[in-house]
């Protein structure tokens, strides 16, 4: 986690068309540092400048609070706000001062169906029916929601998993397994990672057997970037009797996905990653419409179908759709910033198009730590079939280095034991802002600069 900027000392961002009435321009988008050195005539960065003159999308990045002088490559972990999502805030913020109750029929949107209305619009991003998609809760509350409700030991008492995961996936998994009478020692099926950078499909295929009644697993491991293969796993649960359910997490807004076609079961992720849409945003889930009718393990008010919710009776009646999976009220202030982000996605012509510039990005990162850092090695995929959005570049410094480059105004994350995560995110880095990154790397390396900073003691990282 981040300090991604103040928007007060930003300015007011108004509209995204009147950014000269919201302050300059360059504290918007403008990362540059007259002072940097590459800034010289050096080949490097001019064919880097030439790269971005080229990008279509490169006038996306001055739609967001990127402080002046800093490179912001932990969008991985936290985006940073566009002026989009301050001004969808705003206008619930004014709605809310404006309209009070009356918000939830008379606003524009009405907030009533503001969950399935935003899922309507994510819908694209995971290759999904408008009706197969709500925000709802936060992600770990939608894997207790939909492991709770679809786990079945009569369909096979084990669930695979791997040991590279997400830690609050196996939380929530865990706490299911116990809530349904099962040892988690016993009902887990841990599939063990070769290197402990990365997952083997087949070793996968091999742990799924008629004994296994649900496959979770990541689309996209948050320390190595892996990109799982999601259609061969949804067929090998299937053939097995399974189902076959993903935590998007690090993929949603970077990675183009099909999950209806497929024919995953269900699926989770959060929006503010690569979707921009804030800090402990509202997540998302996907329900496949074969399920739809079901009662949630966490069924609540607002899950019910939205014909008869205010009839107030007292047996539950799910939505026909993932709304059902909706426990509480819609907190739309949370919303709200999302309505605003997609926004960009949908300028920018749509995740496919992110995906694009976000492989040439880690692509040309491969290749600078590759040339300019023979310290380091690469522990995400080459192959960009199997790498999601951001690149591990390992060194057994990696923690102090990472406190070095947010020293420079580089802001990374470290993950344990050895990793410098950098998140060249698409809408708003360029190939220009990835050299400089990694020069800065270069520089660290070459003065010891990494020697004045403690060893890791704990703390948010």
């Amino acid at each position: 986690m981040t300090d991604s900027g103040d928007p007060d000392e930003l300015g007011d961002s108004g509209d995204p068309d009147e950014l000269g009435d919201s302050g300059d321009s360059d504290e918007l988008g403008d990362s540059s540092d007259p002072d940097d050195p590459s800034d010289s005539s050096d080949p490097a960065v001019d064919a880097a400048r030439e790269m971005d003159a080229a990008d279509p999308l490169s006038d996306l990045r001055d739609r967001f609070f990127v402080p002046d002088g800093e490179l912001y490559l932990d969008g991985n972990s936290l985006g940073p706000l566009s002026v989009d999502a301050e001004a969808a805030l705003d206008r619930v913020v004014d709605e809310w001062r404006d309209l009070a109750i009356r918000g939830w029929t008379d606003a524009d949107p009405e907030w009533f169906s503001y969950g399935e209305r935003l899922g309507d619009r994510l819908a694209p991003l995971v290759g999904a029916k408008p009706e197969e998609v709500v925000v709802a809760n936060s992600t770990t509350v939608n894997i207790h929601a939909l492991v709770g409700t679809f786990y079945d030991p009569a369909r096979g008492e084990k669930i695979v998993v791997d040991d590279l995961d997400f830690p609050t996936d196996h939380y929530a998994i865990r706490a299911q397994l116990r809530a349904a009478g099962r040892d988690p020692d016993e009902a887990l099926r841990v599939v063990e990672s070769r290197d402990g950078r990365t997952i083997e499909t087949e070793d996968v295929l091999d742990a799924v057997d008629d004994d296994v009644g649900m496959v979770f697993l990541p689309s996209v491991l948050y320390r190595s970037g892996q990109l799982f293969d999601i259609e061969t796993l949804t067929e090998a649960a299937h053939e097995a009797g399974a189902l076959a359910g993903f935590d998007l997490a690090h993929s949603v807004g970077a990675v183009p996905h099909s999950l209806s076609e497929v024919g995953v079961d269900f699926a989770v992720w959060c929006h503010y990653k690569y979707l921009n849409a804030g800090p402990g945003s509202i997540a998302g889930l996907y329900v496949n419409e074969r399920h739809f009718g079901v009662t949630p393990a966490l069924a609540g008010w607002w899950g019910n179908d939205k014909e008869t919710q205010f009839d107030m009776a007292m047996t539950y009646q799910p939505a026909q759709s993932a709304g059902a999976f909706q426990s509480g009220t819609v907190p739309v202030l949370s919303a709200a910033p999302l309505d605003g982000a997609l926004d960009i996605v949908e300028d920018a012509g749509g995740v496919t198009a992110l995906r694009e510039k976000s492989l040439a990005l880690t692509d040309y990162l491969i290749d600078l730590v590759d040339e300019r850092l023979p310290e380091c090695e690469v522990g995400t995929p080459r192959d960009s079939a199997t790498r999601g959005g951001h690149v591990a570049v390992e060194h057994p410094e990696a923690y102090r280095i990472s406190l070095a480059l947010k020293e420079r105004g580089v802001v990374v994350d470290f993950r344990r034991p050895n990793v410098v995560r950098v998140a060249p995110a698409p809408a708003y880095v360029g190939f220009e802002d990835v050299y400089r990154a990694v020069e800065h790397f270069r520089e660290i390396l070459d003065d010891g600069e990494y020697e004045a900073f403690e060893r890791q003691r704990g703390g948010v990282t």
